[in-house]
């Protein structure tokens, strides 16, 4: 049988895979009957929690918030805070919608590590072997000095220094684009002088027609050399990828493979009409407001990105990271091996992240805690995650068999801070 055949009748079968998944789960409770001591945490400390969105609610700092934690499978802490609409003094609900930002991204890993478990790509694979237009890519550095090749971390398109193209040393690869090392996009020179190739968000149609373009991006450095994160273009083309090997839209696999396995019945990159009364009305965020609306859109979305535009409830993300800390499993349907959470959730930058990061590492979308005390952070050695831009946060503990969900609209690091230090303190076995 020729390899082109074997390709079509693999995406027959993955897509005959798809529609049976669609069925296979209606909505599923998580746990709901246990009190915090039964899963060695205390009752009263998470009480802490509340007290530390009310103190922020009351200095203005956020307009609300929903918190969720759950252990050993247990949900022992699901609370609303505040208002979801300030001009209707509308309170917060723990249905609420949000606009996930780039805690869209661990979704895009999972559903890649997805299509890596069953051999349809590898991190090793260039992406040339998708899009021909990647095989040759050049890398901006600095004209001075002309014996060496300087590519600065940070370059505002307004303001671009003289500067000369090389070409790229190697290939993009699949791994590249997952840990964030791949020069695409990431906010430096090449994504500065390449501004009207990216072009505006508003004008992105869909990954089928979007993503070739982005080869036309001049890379901010050489591939694997440096970590630097790409907020909203190069995991897209993973995305375009799934949407190959699977042969249906990157969104519907999404539904079909993640979602709907998890009974995260309500995340959607375009929100239906009988949700849209659920989405926080934001306010007073000018600070953080996107630049463009594609980010904000609701309703009207053709391209489904890998690296934003979810909308979801605390509920429905707490099911996602429930998943990942029981090795890929929830309510008896298996998305991944233990093994491939591993993997996912392993170092894979050695020390490129942290360099910018220090005491922690960097995954397949997601950061890792791998020196909590240097990091400055309340999880245990182990625990990965992500979260996005207006503030959401969400991580996996797999040695305390926990998993957190913060969901504000107003990004405040306090905020962040004082939630995760709530949760850690909670934990008294």
């Amino acid at each position: 049988m020729s390899q082109n055949k074997k390709n079509i009748l693999m995406r027959i079968f993955l897509s005959l895979h798809l529609c049976l998944c669609a069925g296979i789960l209606v909505a599923q409770d998580i746990p709901w009957a246990a009190s915090a001591e039964e899963v060695g945490m205390s009752s009263d400390r998470l009480k802490r929690i509340n007290d530390a969105m009310q103190r922020h609610i009351a200095a203005g700092t956020i307009q609300g918030a929903v918190t969720a934690v759950a252990r050993r499978g247990k949900l022992v802490h699901f609370e609303a805070h505040g208002l979801m609409s300030v001009p209707e003094n509308r309170p917060m609900q723990r249905d609420s919608l949000f606009i996930m930002m780039s805690s869209t991204k661990p979704v895009l890993g999972v559903a890649a590590m997805m299509l890596i478990e069953e051999g349809l790509i590898r991190p090793s694979d260039p992406l040339s072997k998708w899009f021909p237009e990647f095989a040759e890519m050049q890398v901006a550095v600095l004209a001075e000095p002309a014996d060496e090749d300087i590519s600065p971390v940070r370059v505002s398109p307004f303001n671009v220094p003289a500067h000369r193209l090389v070409p790229s040393d190697r290939e993009i690869t699949v791994h590249d684009i997952l840990t964030h090392t791949s020069g695409l996009a990431s906010g430096g020179l090449g994504n500065a002088i390449s501004a009207d190739s990216i072009g505006r968000l508003d004008s992105r149609e869909s990954l089928a027609k979007n993503v070739p373009e982005y080869a036309n991006v001049v890379l901010d450095f050489q591939p694997g050399s440096r970590w630097q994160y790409s907020p909203a273009t190069a995991l897209d083309v993973i995305a375009r990828i799934i949407e190959i090997e699977s042969g249906v839209p990157f969104n519907e696999f999404v539904r079909a493979r993640i979602l709907e396995p998890l009974g995260m019945n309500s995340t959607f990159w375009n929100v239906p009409e009988e949700y849209q009364d659920q989405l926080i009305e934001i306010v007073g965020a000018d600070n953080a407001t996107p630049l463009v609306a594609t980010l904000y859109d609701t309703s009207h979305s053709t391209y489904f990105s890998g690296s934003y535009g979810l909308k979801s409830t605390a509920e429905d993300y707490l099911r996602f990271e429930q998943m990942l800390v029981n090795g890929g499993e929830l309510f008896g349907n298996r998305l991944l091996s233990p093994r491939t959470v591993r993997m996912m959730a392993s170092n894979q930058t050695k020390e490129l992240f942290s360099e910018t990061a220090e005491g922690r590492g960097f995954g397949y979308t997601v950061a890792i805690s791998e020196n909590p005390i240097v990091a400055d952070q309340r999880r245990t050695q182990g625990a990965f995650g992500w979260g996005g831009a207006l503030g959401t946060r969400s991580w996996s503990d797999p040695e305390e068999e926990l998993t957190a969900v913060l969901l504000i609209q107003q990004p405040v690091r306090q905020v962040q801070n004082d939630f995760e230090n709530a949760v850690q303190q909670a934990i008294i076995d």
